[in-house]
């Protein structure tokens, strides 16, 4: 509790490793390619890089346990002993772990949902009735001693946890148990027993993340903080304690963590408090803590504007003992380094920050606490420079644009009645009853990598990488046909992401060349950045369309991604609303509907599985963002006919929340999941009168399990005491772009055996 205070450091770093080395690694581990020893010196050795390039740049505070195999949140659930006993079977810890995560072919995996307002997903904690919590804390320990012994030990390497409540607000109780938050002080004996195991490891300093504190979750979350952080605050053999809050402003947390004995606490300055003088000025209690300062944007790739942080950082140092420089929260939501990415113009590159300059900008405005604002002048005047350059930049100022949105706008973005468009879509479609489909992509195999790859290397043209693309179409469109799908799709296999793919054929956009960022698990994404005004200079997907529907007799449908997930998966331009940036995309993608429909394309997705994702943290900022949300997706869909049906896609998220923005979308069908929530989603529809069509997910794409037709059956069962048949779909959670192609079949043969039975089932 004497530690020295620290003056720069990140809340968190990347995992994944900058070219996806533990991306391979571990997917090689699960194929049986390699062994336990091999996965680890991997592992091993990012994290060793990841602290030394910390440290060389200039923090003197490195956080420690930010790594992962899958997620955060799974490995707190180990380290509390939390996991499900369904799990406990398998002997092995490793493979226990990968168990939970992603299951096997006979456990079902723990549930899966965003990590707040990010596009990063969690492993839900299940708290039954028989979980007994107990420590586990090799790995913290472990990397401790790592750390320590690479020469980042004493004051340097920081352990970081979940903390308590946020643990317990986001895990799920199962099999009748209470509200997880009920068993808030059993948890914090455990949490007590770890600090001081810490502190005999020698760690100085313990970060404790309470996130949850930024939201409105639980009300009771800062008096529920305040008592936790009294008990900890209070044990004589402890580390000096960190609090961090991150995501937004922690409201009534602030003060109540300030009346702790917890040495720093931890405010994001970027997406935090709206008024900083009065949020920090009205804790008298912090005049004797360390404020950690995130004044550096830990979740987005611009430029930080380092005068306008320092004069934050001089208004947070008249209100604390010390002030410390940090991310606003990890960097696990940002590319490594901008150094890979040469195809950038000069203004452009500019204007950004990826992860290592963001550590750079750390490091810069800590200096100059330290030395004051001359020390850091030439790096403050390109700061300058660079805002200066994109505030005048045309490619963000298209006036006719804007008068365009505003003219659609004023028109109206309404379509037909439900009534009116499901008789001219019945007369059009000839669908039977429960109709089968899949969410749109099919698997990613070996032979359409190899093609893309050799088509970016420029051996081969971009005439023989589409007749091979056509193929994988071909080959795609027959199996849906054997299989007996009634409404196809064309697998979308010239598609290397469903937003990437739009965002390099918009203008206002580019595609990094390796800014790749963990979505969950191994799953890894390379978000565009979307920099200035968006347009559309060409049809986008009419050609594929056309193409598959031109082998079929079955309706195939047109693929496009929507407004607010185009959005939620791109680094976005903040020197705007983003409900201004939502209608561009949006217009882009109406135009791209309407050419659909003119092709002939009787069925086109809009997916928005990202609508809950941005949701923002607060009540009281809710209703504005779901109003342009949805005002945005009905743009997107609503210059077809009444003839056309639109369907739309939501995945792994908690729908609660957003579940009236749901019907609002008027989607002709809503594909949601279920499966992983046992068809709990269908309650929240019918309870305010969702009368669209809609497919709960009848399996879960993101585990490698084949489920059985009887599985697939009861959950059609399920879904039929919640929904009539003429409303509602089968098919998957998601799309089957990660699976293989076995899996593939033998699962989607079950699911239309399945449909089968339970048409049987409404015949008899």
């Amino acid at each position: 509790m004497t530690a020295q205070p620290f003056t720069a450091t990140v809340l968190g770093s990347p995992r994944i490793g900058p070219n996806r080395e533990l991306k391979r690694a571990t997917e090689r581990y699960w194929a049986g390619r390699i062994g336990r020893d091999e996965l680890a010196d991997v592992a091993a050795g990012l994290r060793r890089d990841t602290w030394a390039q910390l440290t060389a740049a200039g923090l003197d505070s490195v956080p420690v346990n930010t790594f992962s195999y899958y997620d955060q949140m799974l490995d707190t659930a180990v380290l509390l002993g939390a996991l499900p006993a369904r799990v406990s079977g398998v002997a092995d810890e490793l493979d226990r772990y990968f168990a939970a995560a992603r299951g096997n072919a006979e456990i079902a995996p723990l549930e899966m949902t965003k990590w707040f307002d990010t596009n990063y997903h969690y492993i839900v904690p299940e708290i039954g009735p028989d979980t007994t919590f107990a420590l586990n804390p090799a790995k913290v320990l472990t990397e401790l001693a790592e750390a320590t012994e690479q020469g980042f030990g004493g004051n340097v390497a920081r352990p970081v946890i979940i903390g308590p409540v946020t643990f317990l607000l986001l895990s799920k109780a199962v099999d009748g148990a209470a509200a997880p938050i009920s068993r808030l002080d059993e948890l914090t004996e455990v949490y007590a027993d770890l600090l001081g195991r810490l502190a005999k490891a020698g760690a100085q300093w313990v970060q404790i993340d309470e996130p949850v504190l930024v939201t409105d979750i639980c009300a009771d979350a800062p008096a529920l903080a305040e008592r936790v952080y009294h008990r900890l605050g209070g044990l004589s053999e402890r580390p000096s304690i960190f609090v961090a809050t991150y995501f937004g402003d922690p409201g009534a947390g602030l003060p109540a963590l300030a009346r702790t004995p917890v040495e720093a606490i931890g405010v994001d300055l970027v997406y935090g408090p709206r008024d900083l003088a009065a949020a920090l000025g009205s804790v008298p209690e912090l005049s004797s803590k360390t404020l950690v300062a995130g004044v550096v944007d830990g979740r987005n790739i611009w430029r930080t504007d380092l005068r306008a942080a320092l004069d934050k950082l001089a208004a947070a140092a008249g209100s604390a003992a010390a002030v410390a420089v940090s991310t606003s929260c990890s960097t696990l939501h940002v590319p490594y380094s901008l150094e890979p990415e040469t195809g950038l113009d000069d203004a452009l590159r500019s204007w950004l920050a990826f992860g290592a300059e963001k550590v750079t900008e750390v490091a810069v405005l800590a200096r100059a606490l330290r030395e004051g604002r001359e020390a850091v002048a030439d790096a403050v005047a390109a700061s300058d420079a660079a805002i200066a350059s994109r505030t005048s930049d045309p490619r963000l100022n298209n006036t006719a644009l804007r008068a365009q949105i505003a003219e659609i706008a004023r028109a109206g973005v309404q379509r037909g009645s439900a009534e009116e468009r499901r008789a001219a879509q019945d007369e059009r479609l000839h669908l039977p009853p429960l109709p089968t489909t899949t969410i749109g992509s099919f698997p990613q195999t070996v032979q359409i990598r190899k093609a893309r790859a050799a088509l970016v290397a420029g051996e081969i043209d971009e005439a023989a990488y589409t007749e091979q693309m056509k193929a994988e179409v071909a080959a795609v469109v027959k199996l849906q046909e054997d299989l007996g799908l009634d409404v196809l799709v064309h697998g979308e296999p010239e598609r290397n992401d469903m937003v990437q793919y739009f965002a390099e054929q918009l203008d206002g956009f580019f595609a990094t060349a390796n800014g790749w960022v963990q979505s969950y698990g191994s799953r890894c994404v390379r978000p565009p950045v979307l920099f200035g005004d968006v347009t559309r200079p060409h049809p986008m997907t009419v050609q594929w369309a056309t193409y598959a529907q031109s082998l079929t007799d079955k309706p195939v449908k047109g693929m496009l991604t929507g407004p607010v997930t185009i959005l939620a998966w791109s680094f976005v331009r903040d020197d705007q609303p983003l409900a201004d940036t939502a209608y561009q995309v949006a217009l882009a993608i109406r135009e791209e509907t309407v050419d659909l429909e003119a092709a002939g394309i009787a069925v086109i997705q809009v997916d928005e599985p990202a609508l809950r994702e941005l949701l923002p943290v607060r009540d009281a900022d809710k209703a504005a963002y779901l109003d342009w949300a949805v005002g945005s997706f009905r743009m997107s869909t609503s210059g077809v006919s009444n003839a056309t049906q639109i369907h739309t896609h939501l995945c792994y998220s908690e729908f609660g929340e957003v579940i009236g923005a749901i019907a609002d979308l008027d989607a002709d069908v809503t594909s949601i999941e279920a499966a992983r929530s046992h068809m709990e989603v269908l309650d929240d529809l019918n309870a305010i009168g969702f009368s669209n069509g809609v497919g709960p997910g009848v399996y879960d794409i993101h585990s490698p399990r084949v489920p059985s037709t009887a599985e697939m059956t009861a959950s059609l069962r399920e879904a039929l005491d919640a929904v009539p048949a003429q409303r509602l779909w089968v098919n998957p959670d998601c799309g089957l772009k990660t699976r293989k192609t076995d899996e593939v079949t033998a699962s989607l043969t079950n699911l239309v055996e399945a449909a089968r039975e339970a048409r049987a089932g409404l015949s008899s």
